[in-house]
């Protein structure tokens, strides 16, 4: 029985992720109705507020559920590197890119901060700078990289990468403003390297 409740808890749970990330994509979080949503996903509003505890609960899980497909998608580019510091520059690329992505761009860089406040506080982020910090780390043990701090290094590639990202995001032709950041990153981090090589995109 416990197991069963689960499992319907959980379909339940997806139902209304499922139905609010397709809403809050197409027309975004303040003129998505919840009524309409939650009738779309054959549930109540009861139900959205019992396990989201409204809207804005709902959108926190939508926003949780992308952040873990991106680092997903960024570890497949980590795997797939020829070298590690190969993998830390395309890693920071791809998450740039990203943000020219029509549901990551609306609905996690543009209604997420409206709502949810300044994302750098958000628990992804803390991630993102931890994961950052081990890569740094290993360029260091591997004489890649010159000897930096590696928390602090982590904190201000992760904050540019943020910053790049809400810039992309809310920029007239967001595409033109990524190729940007891209070049302007690939500058940056080469400052990091021990010899002269420039970094790869």
């Amino acid at each position: 029985m416990a197991q069963k409740r689960a499992e319907m808890i959980e379909e339940t749970r997806a139902k209304l992720i499922s139905a609010a990330r397709a809403a809050f994509a197409t027309v975004g979080y303040a003129d998505s109705s919840m009524d309409e949503l939650t009738a779309q996903a054959g549930l109540t509003r009861g139900a959205l507020n019992h396990h989201f505890g409204g809207k804005k609960g709902l959108l926190e899980a939508v926003i949780a559920q992308i952040d873990a497909e991106i680092s997903g998608r960024l570890a497949v580019i980590v795997e797939e590197a020829e070298s590690t510091w190969d993998g830390f520059v395309q890693e920071c690329i791809g998450y740039i890119k990203m943000a020219v992505e029509p549901e990551v761009q609306r609905i996690v860089l543009l209604d997420g901060p409206a709502v949810l406040g300044d994302p750098s506080q958000w628990p992804s982020q803390n991630v993102c700078i931890v994961n950052t910090r081990r890569s740094l780390q290993k360029l260091i043990e591997e004489a890649v990289i010159r000897p930096v701090d590696s928390l602090a290094t982590a904190r201000l590639i992760s904050g540019a990468l943020l910053g790049a990202s809400l810039w992309i995001a809310s920029a007239d032709d967001p595409r033109a403003a990524s190729e940007k950041a891209v070049q302007g990153f690939l500058v940056l981090v080469a400052g990091l390297r021990r010899d002269t090589s420039p970094a790869q995109s």
